[in-house]
């Protein structure tokens, strides 16, 4: 029997033998964060959801209610207790901010294991190449769709369309040359100097110069990450590790 001194949510969702939908499982998560006890109603065959949905005239479950108003599933239940907005379109750093965190960790865990110690000028050197290579992988997930949002803005690849399908590979491999650092960084280098060059130009025109607002491609071409400082940064860094790594080797 439900605590009636407590608030009351009604559930169903399904669960079926070989079915269990994750949105369902993620409403009554929700609602129980939010301090609901769940009256949760399992809908166990096809035919007892196809019923359920003609009854309250609805097309997908999960479907929760309250106080005998019905909410909706799970992104409804999200936009009713958190500023999520299913319909909003806005534009967010977080992606590229988690790669550089999670970059700057895996730098400082690596050198603590190799050498003791976790800062040095090796560890700034692999969070830029971590960064470079989790960057490129982004993109290697859906090339098609990075470059054709890469041509929004980047100036060599509207003047030869088949740089935006090269871009991430010649990231990926300057990135992973610059951890294998050695000869194999000086490889690197000038691949990361001269694709960051070309960004840097093209994103500082594009933001800066001719006042665009758009979509970076940095993390895919899938995201909601804005073209401008962070962007620009990114270009700028992988252009310093294109001098810095041979000068290095070559001079110090």
């Amino acid at each position: 029997m439900l605590d009636q001194t407590k608030k009351t949510a009604v559930l169903y969702r399904m669960v079926m033998d070989h079915h269990l939908c994750p949105y369902g499982l993620k409403s009554k998560w929700l609602l129980e964060r939010q301090g609901y006890v769940v009256e949760d109603h399992h809908l166990t065959t096809r035919e007892e959801t196809d019923a359920f949905k003609q009854q309250h005239d609805v097309k997908t479950t999960p479907q929760a209610f309250i106080g005998g108003e019905r909410i909706g599933g799970y992104d409804s239940l999200r936009a009713r207790f958190t500023d999520y907005d299913p319909n909003s379109n806005k534009k967010t750093y977080t992606p590229v901010l988690m790669i550089f965190a999670v970059s700057a960790l895996l730098a400082l865990a690596v050198m603590w294991f190799f050498r003791g110690t976790a800062v040095s000028v090796r560890t700034i050197e692999l969070f830029a190449a971590f960064a470079m290579t989790m960057l490129a992988l982004q993109k290697l997930k859906d090339v098609e769709s990075f470059s054709t949002m890469f041509l929004n803005y980047d100036l060599l690849a509207q003047r030869k369309v088949g740089y935006g399908y090269v871009y991430p590979f010649a990231e990926a491999a300057a990135g992973i040359l610059m951890i294998a650092g050695g000869a194999a960084a000086l490889i690197g280098s000038p691949i990361a100097l001269f694709i960051g060059t070309i960004g840097a130009i093209s994103v500082y025109k594009a933001v800066y110069i001719d006042k665009r607002e758009l979509k970076c491609a940095c993390v895919g071409g899938d995201s909601n990450v804005p073209l401008g400082f962070v962007s620009l940064t990114e270009n700028l860094v992988m252009m310093a590790m294109g001098i810095w790594m041979p000068l290095k080797a070559l001079v110090l």
